[in-house]
C-alpha cells in the first residue's frame, strides 16, 4: 500500500502554497504561486478571488505532480489563510461580486471613526475581543454591499447588492470559507477565522445578532462555524473535480492560529511570533478569554472536536516582511538576503529610526491614519543605516507586543518560538533576541502555518492520534540568546516611541 500524507493549502497575502507533510511533520511536497496585489487608491488593497482559486488548483496539482504523489495518498486536506480578507459572492453562480478587500485595506477608516464617535468601541470589544478597526471583516463586508460594482458579473435581476443579500442570494466569508466552498460546496468557516470578522461573539461562540445588524450583514450571508479540527469533516473534494479524488477537508485555521498550532503551543503561556508580510505574536491563554488593557486582541486560538475552545492574546503588526519588500521596491536592496550583510556593515543606524506604518499601526497603537516614517537622518545617512533601521523596526514592534503581552497575561516569557520567511535571517533573529532580551527558538520546519493546518486536518481523520505526537515532531533548528547589554537595548528602544509619535495621524486626506 502506498504511503499516505496530509496536505495543506496555505493561502497567504502574497501567494498560495500547497504543502504535503508525512507523519513526522516533514515536508514531502511544496508548490507556490504569487497573485496580483491590486491598489486602486492609496491605502486600498484588493485581490482577485478567482485568481486565488485558480492558483490554488494549480499549486495543489503541481505540488502532487512534482513529488510523484497521487491525490488518493492524501488522507485529508487542511486550509490556512490570510485572515480578515473578505469576499462576497453570488450563492448560485459562485462568482464574486467584487474583488476581495484585503486585511491591510484602510478604505473603511471613516466608518471606524464613526463607530468610535458613537462610543461603540467598548461594546464591540466586549463581544468580539477585537479593537474596532478597518482591519477586520465587518466594515469590509458593509462597504462591498454598499459600494461594489459587480466583478465579472452583472445581476440579471436588476436588484442592488443589499436587496440580494437580504433575499439570501449572497454569501460572505474569509478566504478559508471561499476555498472550502470551492472545494466541497459547503459554506463553512472555523472558529478562529470567525473570531476575526468583528461579527462573532467569542464568549457565546456564535454570530452576534446585534453586530450583524450594526453592519447590515444578513445572517444568511455568514458561514456555518465549525471546530478548527473537525472529526465531522467540512466535506470532501469533488471526485469529478480538478483533483479527481474524494479527499476529506477536515481542518482550517487563520494563518496566525495555524502557526500557533504548528509550533505546538497547546498549553497556556506558550507563545510564538510569525514574521510574514506582517508579524503576529500570539500567546495561548487556555480556556480563558483574557481581556487586554494594553491594545492587544483577545481572539480564539483553536478548537478541536469535542473540546473547549482555546483562546489567545494577539498582537498584530501590519508591516514586517513587507518593510523588507519595500526596501527592494525602492532599490535599496536587490533581495531580502542582502539585508543582513548591509545591516552588519554598520555598527548602528546612527540615530535613524524607521516606522513602517505603510497601512497604519496595529497593536498596541491602533492608528489607521499613521503612515511610514523615517526620522533622524543626516547628510551622513547611507542606505546601510536605513536597511538596519528597517530590521530594527521589526524588533522594536515585537518588543511593544512582548511587553503588552506580559502585562496583560501576568506570564513572564522565557522563550519565544519564531517562524515565517523573515526568520531565515540570522541577523534579525539575533537582533530580536537582543532587543526583547529573551531566548528565540527557530524550529526546523519553519513553514509552521501550513504545518498547523495539516496537523488540524490530520488529527480530525486520525492520521495523528494525539497532540503529544505533534509535540514530539517539533525540533529546534537554532536558538538565539541575548548578546547585547540590557541597558543598551533599553536605550535603543527608548527612542522608538518618539519615532512612532512622528508617524501618527498623518493620512488626513485619505
Amino acid at each position: 500500500m502506498a504511503d499516505t500524507y496530509v496536505g495543506s493549502i496555505d493561502q497567504g497575502t502574497t501567494g498560495t502554497r500547497f504543502m504535503v507533510f508525512d507523519h513526522s511533520g516533514q515536508v514531502v511536497a511544496n508548490a507556490y504561486e504569487k497573485h496580483e496585489q491590486i491598489y486602486p487608491e492609496p491605502g486600498w488593497v484588493e485581490h482577485d478571488p478567482v485568481e486565488i482559486w485558480e492558483n490554488t488548483q494549480e499549486v495543489v496539482t503541481q505540488g502532487l505532480a512534482d513529488a510523484g504523489l497521487e491525490a488518493e495518498q492524501l488522507e485529508a486536506i487542511g486550509i490556512t489563510n490570510q485572515r480578515e480578507t473578505t469576499i462576497v459572492w453570488d450563492e448560485e453562480t459562485g462568482r464574486p461580486v467584487h474583488n476581495a478587500l484585503v486585511w491591510q485595506d484602510r478604505r473603511t477608516t471613516d466608518r471606524v471613526e464613526e463607530i468610535q464617535e458613537a462610543d461603540k468601541v467598548e461594546w464591540i470589544r466586549e463581544k468580539t475581543g477585537l479593537e474596532c478597526d478597518a482591519y477586520f471583516s465587518a466594515t469590509k463586508t458593509e462597504w462591498i454591499l454598499d459600494n461594489a460594482e459587480p466583478l465579472k458579473m452583472q445581476s440579471s435581476r436588476g436588484e442592488d447588492l443589499r436587496d440580494r443579500a437580504e433575499n439570501g442570494e449572497l454569501r460572505m466569508g474569509t478566504i478559508d470559507s471561499w476555498l472550502i466552498t470551492k472545494l466541497t460546496g459547503n459554506h463553512i468557516t472555523d472558529v478562529s477565522n470567525a473570531s476575526r470578522t468583528m461579527l462573532y461573539n467569542i464568549h457565546d461562540m456564535e454570530w452576534d445578532d446585534e453586530l450583524l445588524e450594526e453592519f447590515g450583514v444578513p445572517e444568511s450571508m455568514v458561514p456555518e462555524v465549525r471546530p478548527s479540527s473537525d472529526e465531522s469533516l467540512y466535506g470532501h473534494t469533488d471526485p469529478d473535480g480538478f483533483l479527481g479524488a474524494e479527499i476529506p477537508v477536515a481542518g482550517a485555521l487563520g494563518d496566525q492560529q495555524a502557526a500557533l498550532f504548528g509550533q505546538t503551543c497547546f498549553d497556556k503561556g506558550d507563545a510564538k511570533n510569525t514574521y510574514g508580510t506582517g508579524a503576529f505574536y500570539l500567546m495561548n491563554t487556555g480556556s480563558e478569554a483574557v481581556a487586554s488593557d494594553n491594545g492587544l486582541l483577545t481572539t480564539v486560538g483553536f478548537q478541536m472536536s469535542g473540546e473547549p475552545v482555546q483562546y489567545a492574546l494577539e498582537g498584530s503588526i501590519f508591516i514586517a516582511g513587507a518593510a523588507i519588500e519595500w526596501l527592494e521596491d525602492v532599490d535599496l536592496i536587490n533581495n531580502a538576503a542582502q539585508t543582513a550583510e548591509l545591516a552588519r556593515s554598520v555598527e548602528s543606524t546612527d540615530g535613524v529610526y524607521m516606522v513602517p506604518a505603510f497601512t497604519g499601526l496595529g497593536a498596541p497603537h491602533w492608528d489607521g491614519r499613521a503612515r511610514g516614517t523615517i526620522v533622524g537622518m543626516t547628510r551622513g545617512t547611507r542606505k546601510e543605516h536605513i536597511v538596519r533601521a528597517t530590521l530594527e523596526s521589526i524588533a522594536y514592534q515585537t518588543r511593544d507586543l512582548a511587553e503588552a503581552m506580559e502585562e496583560d497575561s501576568g506570564v513572564e516569557m522565557t522563550t519565544l518560538r519564531v517562524d515565517g520567511g523573515a526568520v531565515k535571517n540570522n541577523f534579525l533573529c539575533q537582533l530580536q533576541s537582543d532587543i526583547i532580551q529573551t531566548d528565540i527558538a527557530r524550529p526546523e520546519v519553519d513553514e509552521t502555518t501550513a504545518l498547523g493546518s495539516a496537523y488540524a486536518a490530520g488529527l480530525a481523520v486520525g492520521y495523528w492520534d494525539t497532540v503529544d505526537e505533534l509535540r514530539d515532531n517539533w525540533q529546534v533548528d537554532r536558538e538565539f540568546s541575548p548578546e547585547m547589554d540590557a541597558e543598551k537595548a533599553d536605550k535603543m528602544y527608548s527612542r522608538w516611541d518618539d519615532a512612532v509619535d512622528r508617524s501618527r495621524d498623518w493620512a488626513q486626506e485619505e
